[in-house]
């Protein structure tokens, strides 16, 4: 079981709770495969999408997994809500609370945020990726899809790649990958791929050659131009010439090799397109794992609290 109401961050998660979680989504994907793929574990329960932030994949699949466990939805907008006359971000939480939220889903531009209405709020809290410090069901969701194929983690060369100093998903991938046994290296520009990175227990590259050869799981970063000031490179055309994914740099790993990406991809910039599009990527069945994920997540924060 787990040991909190929350899921805040992998960096909070024991192995054994991470497991917990991935076993979990293995069954909810059976349930997703049939014809009938709802099934009443939350029946009565509403969850709240709190986001502050745009997003496509994430959002819409946290109100798909809560559908599927048959709680009422509500999608909260900030530009439509009382913020926009002054209600403060807590004040906001507690109505929402008020009017019999369970789980709160939030994502934030500051991170921190769903650790503090965590704090104060009854109901469980989801970080659905908070500033850049983590985004712990998108790593969730990852090792899930990685274990699908791989069967296991621990072992496993990974190759995480691009702007991994402002990225919410590297962070919480480190954690997640490194706590399962795999061994995480860190590739990218100097300015983005820090040497104080390797505290955690990664090995950093600054050659996508030496990176990537012999690795298992190539996971390319979108670049957070939105977080990033300037200066971090040249151009985007310098950046693909040197540490985007091509069919050329990607035969240096193993002949098994997944490709993975979070979302949204940036093609001819961060990943090329035959490459996205190839047999090795897995981009897609990330999005449909991570429903399971998310299911597995709530109905497991549902039972902690009834502990």
């Amino acid at each position: 079981m787990l040991r909190s109401k929350d899921l805040l961050g992998i960096k909070e998660l024991r192995k054994e709770e991470i497991l917990l979680l991935l076993n979990t989504a293995r069954a909810f994907k059976e349930v997703l495969q049939r014809d009938i793929k709802k099934v009443p574990t939350l029946r009565g329960r509403t969850v709240v999408n709190l986001f502050f932030e745009p997003s496509t994949r994430t959002r819409t699949s946290f109100e798909l997994a809560a559908k599927r466990l048959s709680t009422d939805v509500i999608n909260f907008s900030a530009p439509t809500s009382s913020l926009v006359k002054g209600e403060s971000l807590l004040d906001t939480a507690l109505t929402v609370q008020a009017l019999g939220a369970d789980i709160v889903v939030i994502r934030h531009g500051s991170a921190g945020v769903p650790h503090m209405l965590a704090r104060v709020l009854r109901a469980s809290v989801i970080n659905a990726g908070d500033g850049t410090n983590e985004h712990p069901t998108q790593a969730l969701l990852d090792a899930f899809t990685i274990l699908q194929h791989k069967k296991a983690i621990e072992g496993l060369k990974v190759a995480i790649v691009g702007d991994v100093l402002h990225s919410r998903v590297a962070k919480s991938n480190i954690y997640c990958l490194g706590k399962l046994g795999a061994q995480v290296r860190l590739i990218g520009p100097a300015t983005l791929v820090l040497k104080a990175f390797e505290a955690l227990g990664t090995e950093v590259f600054y050659s996508m050659e030496e990176g990537l050869r012999g690795v298992d799981v190539v996971m390319t970063l979108r670049l957070q131009l939105e977080r990033q000031g300037r200066g971090y490179f040249p151009s985007t055309e310098e950046y693909f010439q040197k540490w985007g994914l091509t069919r050329e740099r990607l035969s240096l790993a193993s002949p098994e090799v997944l490709v993975m990406h979070p979302g949204p991809m940036n093609r001819g910039i961060e990943i090329a397109s035959e490459v996205a599009d190839g047999p090795e990527s897995v981009i897609l069945e990330q999005v449909t794992n991570g429903l399971a994920v998310r299911m597995a997540v709530m109905y497991h924060l549902e039972e902690m609290k009834k502990a």
